[in-house]
């Protein structure tokens, strides 16, 4: 799948060849937005405020960083908020589950498990997003407004407010939609939404930038053990990445002085103990949303860098400006 997404950032006489297909999805697209416009598919309303946070492209580009940071910024300002997820990785079929720390990411899916753990709130998981968010007010009648992990083309959940996350450095590739380029709607969506969250950006007036910051490792089989970037120098380290976008990743520990040899996995990949009994690794680095897959059959060699997203503060102050309306 990694490979198949790196293409996506070129342009060839392949993915010219597609192109006729992308017109084809880009109708289909059209045609179901369109449906839910004038109502002839429904869409779930529901008594509290709903955020969703999206993206147009295929692949990783941030979105959970910054649901947890607004699920802890949220909580500050007074908010209990619920978290619902596709649940994407999980294998729950059409079961709509709460999720915990202790939850199964095979089951569930990686970065529900990841939510639950970073933000202590209500966390569940389903296909029908909206049929998910009545399960959990219903469950949790305390909270009062929603955060979706993912979900700005799920129309059939209404939605309050709407963040486009962008990948700064990639941002939509070629340009193209499916299956020609990485592009889930046409970049006219953008002009839609209430936000755009560029990740890995710098701050200016124009937009609003994220950037996920962290050195700090906790060891998965001894989580009360923390070191620095400095520990590893001179060790054989090895790092595993199953997530859209691992370059990103590779790129923050070489900024740390990191050395390593890499190993890229399809994102979403549900490790096993085969995949990590690496000859001579005295240490292996991964991502917090790897490390929750990997915690059952961690190794005191295993490691994972803690990462915090810094958000432009901007950004919850339009929230705050468009729900109190």
């Amino acid at each position: 799948m990694n490979c198949l997404q790196n293409q996506w950032y070129k342009l060839s006489l392949w993915h010219l060849l597609l192109i006729p297909i992308s017109w084809v999805f880009w109708l289909l697209v059209v045609i179901r937005k369109s449906f839910y416009k004038i109502g002839f598919f429904k869409s779930f309303k529901l008594g509290v405020p709903v955020i969703v946070v999206g993206n147009i492209t295929v692949g990783g580009t941030g979105k959970t960083p910054l649901v947890i940071w607004l699920a802890e910024r949220l909580k500050e300002s007074g908010f209990t908020p619920g978290i619902i997820s596709r649940g994407y990785g999980g294998v729950s079929g059409e079961k709509i589950i709460e999720v915990s720390e202790e939850s199964d990411p095979f089951l569930v899916g990686d970065e529900p498990v990841l939510l639950s753990s970073k933000t202590r709130c209500p966390v569940y998981v389903g296909r029908k997003k909206g049929l998910v968010a009545q399960a959990l007010l219903r469950d949790h009648p305390e909270c009062d407004i929603l955060l979706s992990d993912d979900g700005l083309q799920h129309y059939a959940l209404s939605r309050d407010y709407e963040i486009a996350v962008v990948d700064a450095t990639r941002n939509y590739g070629n340009g193209f939609l499916l299956p020609a380029g990485p592009l889930r709607e046409p970049l006219s969506r953008l002009g839609f939404v209430d936000s755009i969250v560029y990740n890995g950006s710098l701050s200016n007036s124009a937009q609003i930038a994220m950037n996920l910051n962290g050195q700090l490792f906790h060891n998965l089989k001894h989580p009360e053990i923390v070191v620095e970037a400095g520990y590893f120098e001179g060790k054989s380290t090895h790092v595993v990445a199953g997530i859209g976008n691992p370059d990103r990743f590779f790129k923050k520990l070489e900024d740390l002085g990191l050395q390593f040899e890499r190993h890229v996995f399809p994102d979403h990949y549900l490790f096993k103990p085969g995949d990590l009994q690496i000859p001579d690794a005295q240490a292996i680095l991964m991502t917090e949303k790897d490390a929750v897959k990997c915690k059952k059959f961690a190794q005191d060699n295993f490691w994972s860098l803690s990462a915090y997203p810094d958000v432009d503060m901007e950004l919850l102050n339009r929230i705050m400006r468009s729900i109190r309306k």
